[in-house]
Formats: structure tokens, sequence, C-alpha cells
């Protein structure tokens, strides 16, 4: 019998302090969890509860002070931080509340730009960043700048970017934190889908329980612990 896939992320008794005596802050005090390829993760908590911390030690952008963070099985403390980064540009797509687009620069452009760090020729970058706007349902939007999209556009152009590298996992920080209610349902329903139907991981923070309430699994942090963890129906 052939023995269990590793999860694609592990977190084994992971700490992560800063400062130093009187000053020091546990942000997670031992947190273990793994999550499997293909989930779609939402992590909940308060202000200051770890949730952040979690997800900047899963995207590579901090380390654990100690314990081990895993990704395919691969202690990711031992790797240096060119490989760091490689890791992050080949295997994970980054979603924020924010959009991070670059203005006066069209939504191909702005989707061909991890591309251009990939170093890909610049007729498979254009190619790849057209089909991932027509995965997010832009098609005829490539040369439109920010200013002339709306927010749920410019949400969409974002996943489109992250889409485009072609990862296996997606982190979207609060994805719909600067979006109504009404586009931030349709953002939702676009990250359930690309979850479904293209197989990506998906781990998203958020504090909102009604869009947490798309993911298949619930953690939720309190005072640097994994306080829940629990798995859902999905709404939608």
């Amino acid at each position: 019998m052939a023995a269990p896939a590793a999860p694609l992320i592990a977190f084994r008794d992971v700490r992560r302090v800063y400062g130093t005596g009187e000053a020091e802050v546990r942000a997670l005090d031992g947190v273990s969890l793994s999550i499997a390829r293909g989930e779609f993760v939402a992590i909940m908590g308060p202000s200051g509860s770890g949730k952040s911390t979690a997800m900047n030690i899963i995207g590579c952008l901090d380390r654990p002070s100690s314990g081990d963070y895993l990704f395919a099985g691969t202690p990711v403390q031992g790797l240096s931080n060119d490989q760091r980064a490689l890791l992050r540009r080949h295997a994970l797509g980054f979603v924020f509340q924010g959009f991070n687009l670059l203005a006066r620069t069209s939504a191909l452009e702005n989707v061909e730009l991890p591309l251009i760090y990939k170093g890909l020729p610049r007729d498979e970058r254009k190619a790849r960043a057209r089909a991932a706007l027509a995965k997010v349902g832009l098609q005829g939007r490539e040369d439109h700048d920010p200013s002339q999209l709306s927010g749920g556009q410019q949400q969409r152009v974002a996943i489109a970017r992250a889409l485009a590298g072609d990862p296996t996992v997606i982190l979207a920080d609060e994805p719909t934190g600067n979006l109504d209610s009404h586009r931030s349902h349709e953002i939702m329903h676009l990250l359930q889908r690309l979850n479904r139907e293209e197989g990506i991981t998906i781990v998203m923070v958020t504090h909102e329980e009604d869009i947490a309430a798309y993911a298949g699994r619930l953690l939720v942090f309190v005072d640097g612990h994994l306080a829940r963890d629990v798995p859902q129906e999905p709404r939608g």
C-alpha cells in the first residue's frame, strides 16, 4: 500500500516570537496544523491573534522562531533566501485587500509582471496573461488600466496576476476587504470555482464570517494558538 501523501502545508509546533524581555510578543505559540493539496481554508481571529503571522510564514515572508514549516514535505526553514524566493515565485500566488495594481498600467501588463520575473519570453507572457484574465471573466478588458475598472474588476485582475504564474497555492489576505457586499460575493464565487475546477489550494485570511463560509474548513486563532479547526459545508 502506498504511503499517504504528505500535507501540502504543515506546521509542527511553530512559534514566532518578536522582541525580548518585557517587550516579548508571542505571535504564534506552539501551532501545529496541516493543509492538504486542494483544500480551501479560511483563517479567522481577532487582531493580534496570530492569523497574519501564520499567513506570512506560509508565504515565506517570515520565519518561525522555532518549530518546523514544511511545504510539500520540504522543511522551508532550511532553504536559503534565494530558494525561498523561488518557492514564492513558482508555487505561491498572492491576493491582497488593496489589489496592489500598478496605476496607468494595463490589466494585461499588471498580470504579466510576475512572469517577467520568471524570465518567460514576451509572447508566452502575453498568452498566459490573456488566458488568466479570461479565467476571471475579463476578456476584452486587457487594455484597461485600474482607473477604468471597478473595485471588483481590479480584484479580478489581481487574482489573474496570481493565476498567471500557475501557483499551487493562492494566499488571499482579506480579498474582499475593499469591496461592497455584491462584489465580495462575486469574488468568493470566483475563488471557489478556481479551487474546485482548477484544483488550486486556497488559504484565506478574513474577519468576515459570511466570507469565511465559502471555505471548506475554518481555522480560528486566539492569542497565538489555534483555538478551532473545523470542517464546514461551503456556502454557494
